[in-house]
């Protein structure tokens, strides 16, 4: 497998499972704003929606899109439990959160990340994350990761788009409960080696 990442962008939490999993895998990164590999490879030409992550199989198929991503990866070591039975309850309640976080927290950090964000559409987000985050911050009240006390893909996800709080100037210190999830995530082994691997840590 090869994951095609942008160090510190979404594609974190894919490699923070990758790591997890313990499977032989690869990575590239990738220059978003020129769609150009490490290697000099067209980019658009290996994923027309030019952004990551991507992962590239071993049969040669490209799997897109993060939540779908951490999916399988979960699925190629079950005995991890990083992801609920498929059919189950609990599955669909992990889907609930990678959905949750896919679409109202990582979403809501975007318009730092682009320059013809106004300061209206700044304004706007920062409202948002502070009322998403609140939510978070309650669910994670009496437990340490999102499904309870095991942790999860939702998990890896939450912590990489949280974690670009410290690129935006958010104070997390509101929510104690979302600082401490971050640092029992951050003391995981496998997403040291994924920071360290991106530059990170």
């Amino acid at each position: 497998m090869k994951l095609f990442l942008k160090p510190g962008a979404c594609s974190l939490a894919s490699h923070i499972v990758l790591e997890e999993i313990g499977r032989p895998y690869e990575t590239e990164t990738v220059d978003l704003a020129k769609k150009v590999t490490a290697s000099g490879a067209d980019f658009l030409a290996l994923n027309p929606k030019g952004y990551v992550p991507a992962l590239l199989l071993d049969d040669g198929d490209l799997l897109t899109e993060g939540p779908a991503i951490l999916q399988y990866l979960a699925d190629l070591a079950p005995e991890l439990n990083l992801a609920p039975a498929n059919g189950s309850k609990a599955r669909y309640q992990l889907q609930s959160w990678l959905t949750f976080i896919g679409t109202e927290v990582h979403k809501n950090f975007s318009p730092f990340f682009n320059p013809a964000a106004t300061p209206e559409m700044k304004s706007q987000a920062t409202a948002n994350l502070q009322r998403r985050l609140g939510y978070v911050n309650d669910q994670l009240a009496g437990r340490d990761f999102l499904l309870g006390q095991t942790f999860s893909v939702a998990d890896a996800y939450l912590f990489t788009v949280v974690g670009w709080a410290q690129f935006i100037q958010l104070d997390l210190s509101a929510w104690p409960n979302i600082t401490a999830f971050l640092a029992r995530v951050a003391a995981r082994p496998a997403v040291q080696r994924a920071l360290k691997a991106e530059g990170l840590a």
